[in-house]
């Protein structure tokens, strides 16, 4: 830093009061030192980052920042306003105000400023010597930390007796249950390991950002997600793990020791470069497009299944009051009875029916937020809607979501005069990318993806004997082999697909019922195996099997995780096992479901309900069978006190062991 800012750099009487007024007072000192090239250019670049998310942080500092192709060189300003700037920090104005300045692409200049300065702002002594200091040239030596009172640039605060401290992201499709069980993971093994971790839960209930001072005092971050992490660049310029959501779920102490190594060795994330496409900002550089892929198609799913969950429990119940002629009802605008049972059926059905047209277009619109941020949006959307129009279904509003952030990503690499990107986001990009993705729709590929859709659905509603039975069977496998995985989302969304129609067919409730009975079998299996022989368990395994007959009777699969990430080795095949036989008993039965959701709440919207019951019990019955059989075969492992423990081959402890890697 000792070359980016000298005296001339520094005003220590800065009169703006607004920061617009304050960035353009301090740019006007980089212009005049040649190491800005065009002020109104460069001050467009700072709004746009500004605009992003705000830039103030606790403690009275703001730090407006980016990297432009105005900037010549890495420079940093400095100003102290006696009456504060509103910089959007949550306990108001800030008094000490630094300018950064990048150019386009040097990220390791751009973070390494940011990140060196982030440090030293939390040392209180380092900022009550800048509010002080008499002379611009003695702020100038303090920042670049040649003073005699200044803190060294990378110094730690002053407590270095402080814990490490890591922030972490959790994540996942649906954002219900791993979302939570990763956070919890990770705070439970930070505790464990004397270092303070602060987690931020992304799930489908929204999320609490947090604090940017807590991010800045950071010596670490954890991102364990399975859909793109919502602002990311927060967390640039600091040790970074970048996983999968399982694994904060499974292995929270190896994630918080590699990121102290990282910490240790210096290693830094980037920030996006500007050519850099947001789905490469969704995990590691190493990473495969299949992976990248994956992401965005779970972004989609993750914001669709509420849709289906809401939707389809509404027209279940429309169909449970009014009777399964409720889908011919008049509209409840032209004839509802608040006396009449029917017409609170129709007024449910109607309500689901409006839910469910919301599906392709979401699913489009948000695979092509995952691959563009925002701007994909809008053509997300279009694609979707044109999807429903054409009959392309959900095939053609994966199609139109990945072709639409495709589109937007292009026109983002074309560079335009300065003048012009205040209308990009709002005009432009939403314009040439509808009218692209539209064209492509109608046009080129609508009919192809329609017919495909026509076929696949014909031929579900062929599957009879055999073939149905084995189609069950795939889907339970799929159910269970990673609990709320991919795989899982696959099987899901497969069947989901079938009954988002106001009258889907016999072939597509009989699969969404084989997939709801097959997702029910692990936790159920885990919660019956710890009650009849509670010995092969650990305290904690025990006491997550209760908890796991209320999330196995709603149909929540991720239950039976602890038990998979302790021992996969023998959970995950016996609950293949058993979700195999519980989808082919449904589909043998017959047994129909119209509701997405719901577990035994929704039993009676079952087709068959007893017959329904009894495939998933033959299930639980399996899979419990299966995991007591393979934990006994262990040889055991005498506890501390030298007792031997039944059954099992490891020491039982408050938690489960790290899963052994295959």
């Amino acid at each position: 830093m000792s070359d980016m800012i000298t005296a001339d750099l520094v005003d220590l009487d800065l009169s703006a009061d607004t920061k617009e007024a304050a960035a353009r007072s301090l740019a006007e000192r980089m212009v005049a030192l040649g190491r800005v090239t065009d002020l109104d250019g460069f001050l467009a670049d700072v709004a746009a980052r500004e605009a992003q998310m705000p830039t103030g942080l606790d403690g009275g500092i703001g730090i407006p920042h980016c990297r432009s192709e105005h900037v010549t060189e890495p420079i940093l300003a400095f100003g102290r306003s006696a009456s504060g700037i509103d910089f959007g920090a949550p306990d108001g104005p800030a008094d000490l105000i630094f300018l950064i300045a990048a150019p386009a692409g040097a990220d390791d200049a751009h973070l390494t400023i940011l990140s060196s300065l982030a440090r030293r702002l939390m040392n209180a002594e380092f900022t009550d010597a800048l509010r002080a200091v008499p002379d611009a040239a003695g702020a100038a030596a303090l920042i670049r930390g040649d003073a005699e009172s200044a803190v060294a640039p990378d110094a730690p605060p002053a407590d270095t007796g402080r814990p490490f401290r890591i922030v972490a992201v959790t994540s996942c499709p649906t954002g219900i249950a791993h979302t939570y069980m990763a956070a919890e993971s990770l705070e439970n093994a930070g505790r464990e390991a004397g270092v303070e971790i602060t987690v931020e839960p992304q799930g489908s209930a929204g999320f609490t950002r947090l604090d940017p001072a807590v991010v800045a005092a950071a010596d670490g971050v954890i991102l364990a997600h399975d859909v793109p992490v919502r602002e990311k660049d927060r967390f640039a310029g600091k040790p970074t793990v970048d996983v999968g959501v399982k694994a904060g779920i499974n292995r929270p102490a190896e994630l918080i020791a590699e990121v102290r190594g990282k910490a240790a060795r210096g290693e830094v994330s980037a920030a996006p470069a500007p050519g850099r496409t947001p789905v490469d900002r969704t995990g590691d550089a190493d990473e495969g497009y299949a992976t990248k892929l994956r992401k965005w198609l779970m972004s989609g799913v993750s914001y669709m299944v509420p849709f289906v969950a809401a939707g389809g429990l509404l027209i279940a119940l429309g169909f449970a009051i009014g009777g399964y002629e409720i889908n011919k009802a008049p509209s409840v605008m032209d004839r509802f009875l608040w006396t009449q049972a029917d017409s609170w059926g129709a007024l449910f059905f109607q309500i689901g029916g409006v839910a469910f047209n919301f599906l392709v277009p979401v699913l489009a619109g948000y695979i092509a937020y995952g691959m563009a941020d925002r701007p994909g949006l809008v053509p997300g959307f279009v694609g979707g809607s044109i999807s429903l129009t054409i009959n392309a279904g959900f095939l053609g509003g994966l199609a139109s979501g990945l072709i639409a952030g495709a589109v937007v990503l292009a026109v983002q690499r074309v560079r335009i005069p300065a003048s012009l990107r205040g209308i990009m986001p709002v005009v432009v990009i939403p314009l040439i990318s509808s009218a692209i993705v539209g064209f492509l729709m109608f046009v080129v590929i609508g009919k192809p993806i329609a017919r495909a859709q026509k076929g696949m659905t014909d031929w579900l509603g062929g599957l009879t004997g055999t073939n149905a039975l084995l189609l069950g069977a795939l889907v339970g496998l799929m159910m269970c082999f990673d609990l709320g995985g991919p795989v899982n989302k696959v099987a899901y969304t497969f069947a989901t697909a079938g009954i988002a129609v106001a009258a889907p067919s016999d072939s597509a409730m009989k699969i969404m019922a084989a997939v709801m009975a097959a997702g029910m079998v692990p936790p159920l299996a885990m919660a019956l195996a710890t009650t009849v022989r509670g010995r092969l368990f650990t305290p904690t395994e025990r006491e997550n099997g209760k908890a796991a007959w209320v999330l196995g009777a709603s149909f929540i699969s991720e239950g039976a995780i602890p038990f998979a990430a302790a021992d996969p080795l023998r959970v995950i095949p016996a609950s293949m096992a058993g979700g195999a036989v519980t989808g082919a008993l449904s589909m043998a039965f017959d047994t129909t479901l119209r509701a997405p959701h719901g577990g035994i709440f929704v039993v009676p919207l079952i087709g068959n309900p007893f017959l329904y019951l009894i495939a998933i019990a033959a299930g639980v019955a399996v899979t419990t069978a299966l995991v007591v059989v393979l934990k006994s075969l262990r040889k055991p492992t005498p506890d501390p006190d030298g007792t031997a423990t039944p059954g099992t081959d490891r020491t039982p402890t408050t938690e489960p062991k790290e899963p052994v890697a295959a």
